[in-house]
């Protein structure tokens, strides 16, 4: 919990700091599609929702640099008819507070990439079997942290709306496979995101 003080603190700071310069923020909505590499599935069956709100500030005519702080739910999801030794029903549902920092390069008048990094700090992870949650000595730990490296796109619709299409990978693993593997997983586990966000600018 401290580590999610300490993040609302550096947001706060950053965004006083804005006011001094160039500056706009305003709120975030959306939602993901995720999967974690490294477990027995594939595919981007969880989803999931993105809130919080943004600031950033110009640093050139065609570069601004942003932070954001985000509630972002991620995880795993296999509802399939294949079975895993026995087991059809799985899903690990991981919910984050991130704060993604980024460079915007415009590319066009209403199109631009994105940049970044997105230090995460875990609220909860929790995983699901046929039986309901998984018993307390089959549950491995996450780590507390995620860093995930991004990349993606922000299209402005109107003056004050924006829209982002993003794909986040984790460059440190969330939870490392130190014994056998188990049916639901194989080997160190990495978040894999896409994600789609509206946008809407507040002025202050």
């Amino acid at each position: 919990m401290k580590q999610f003080y300490l993040i609302v603190w550096l947001f706060a700071i950053a965004s006083l700091s804005g006011f001094s310069q160039r500056f706009e923020g305003g709120v975030i909505v959306g939602l993901n599609a995720s999967q974690v590499d490294g477990d027995n599935y594939s595919g981007y069956h969880k989803p999931g929702v993105a809130l919080g709100g943004y600031v950033q500030t110009e640093l050139s005519r065609t570069i601004y640099a942003g932070m954001e702080l985000k509630l972002m739910q991620k995880g795993s999801r296999n509802i399939d008819s294949l079975a895993t030794d026995g087991q059809i029903k799985y899903i690990m549902r991981l919910n984050y507070v991130d704060l993604p920092v980024y460079l915007g390069i415009r590319t066009s008048e209403k199109i631009s990439l994105l940049v970044g990094l997105s230090p995460g700090y875990m609220i909860s992870g929790t995983e699901y079997n046929d039986y309901g949650k998984l018993p307390e000595q089959d549950q491995k730990p996450f780590s507390e942290f995620d860093l995930q490296g991004l990349l993606g796109f922000r299209v402005q619709i109107t003056r004050r709306l924006f829209v982002d299409l993003r794909g986040a990978y984790s460059v440190l693993p969330i939870r490392e496979q130190k014994g056998d593997p188990l049916w639901y997983w194989r080997s160190n586990q990495f978040n894999n995101l896409l994600s789609t966000t509206v946008l809407y600018r507040l002025d202050f």
